[in-house]
């Protein structure tokens, strides 16, 4: 099967190593340094589930380049997915599947929003990776994980065919959810929750989870998400929060969401797809999220400066 890699950071790159790995053909489109080092000496994954090397690797920042694809693997940032869809226009024909695995909610509409419906599924994953170095990706925990279906939940033989592909990759659990909808909602609540208390406390989750202050802030942003998801349909079962907070409980200490890591660093983040999502979706429905609101407009200066849009000063 031939995939391409709308982004090949740490969620993009190590899938597409696997994948490569198996014998799959797939191609990374990147840019920068990061293109430069894999064009030069391919692509090196530091795993908990094993290193890959791929001494080469097919690696372009042209999407035009490859030609038509039968899966676009979409793992930008949540905030360049419309680009990411304007820019994989070239390669996606009338067959192919485009795959989003972003955090946030609103991925899979963003990109039939440029490309029509008919190639987009809706999708998601777990892992904690991130490039490293130009050239290398490292994954430091959870075991990884795609769920990934049709937009309505309907069975069809394209997400069959894309299983068996993902099945045969060391290193994937690939899972077709009997509603993506409810998978896709159950990750945005832990990681949103995570990104937000990471974000404005600026300390990993072992710390978070144990101080009982910043503990009741993440239970209470996992039940604003809840309430958010429920009140736009989404099928949760009773014991949504309890589960996402056993998940939170259970990841490695030093753990950090890439949300965090992008505001530490002053770079551009994904606080409006993630904080500032929850709050949006709640005003549309009418549901208050007072500790969603208190994160984002904290975040909300620094965000805007990151990205050179501070307002001028009146």
């Amino acid at each position: 099967m031939k995939f391409a890699i709308m982004g090949s950071g740490g969620v993009g790159g190590y899938f597409g190593a696997r994948l490569a790995e198996a014998g799959e053909d797939v191609t990374f489109i990147a840019r920068g340094e990061h293109l430069a080092a894999m064009q030069r000496q391919g692509l090196c994954v530091s795993s908990i589930k094993g290193d890959v090397t791929l001494t080469q690797v097919k690696a372009t920042d042209d999407p035009a380049s490859i030609g038509e694809v039968d899966c676009v693997i979409v793992a930008v940032k949540a905030w360049q997915v419309r680009e990411a869809a304007e820019s994989i226009r070239p390669i996606v024909g009338p067959d192919t599947l485009v795959l989003p695995l972003e955090n946030g909610v609103e991925a899979a509409d963003i990109l039939a929003e440029v490309l029509g419906a008919a190639p987009v599924l809706d999708g998601l994953c777990g892992i904690l990776a991130w490039r490293e170095a130009p050239g290398r990706i490292r994954h430091a925990g959870v075991d990884p994980f795609i769920r990934f279906g049709e937009c309505d939940n309907h069975s069809s033989t394209r997400t069959a065919r894309l299983k068996v592909i993902f099945d045969k990759a060391h290193g994937i659990s690939a899972e077709i959810p009997d509603d993506i909808r409810v998978a896709q909602w159950s990750k945005f609540l832990f990681i949103c929750a995570m990104s937000g208390i990471g974000s404005i406390s600026r300390a990993p989750i072992g710390v978070t989870r144990q101080l009982p202050e910043t503990r009741a802030l993440i239970q209470a942003m996992l039940e604003e998400i809840d309430q958010v998801a429920r009140g736009h349909g989404v099928a949760f079962p009773l014991d949504a929060v309890t589960r996402a907070m056993q998940f939170i409980d259970a990841m490695p200490a030093e753990s950090t969401s890439s949300m965090q890591r992008n505001i530490m660093a002053g770079e551009p983040s994904e606080l409006e797809s993630q904080n500032g999502a929850v709050v949006r979706l709640g005003q549309a429905i009418g549901v208050a999220t007072p500790v969603h609101s208190l994160i984002y407009a904290a975040l909300l200066p620094q965000e805007l400066a990151a990205r050179g849009e501070v307002p001028a000063d009146e």
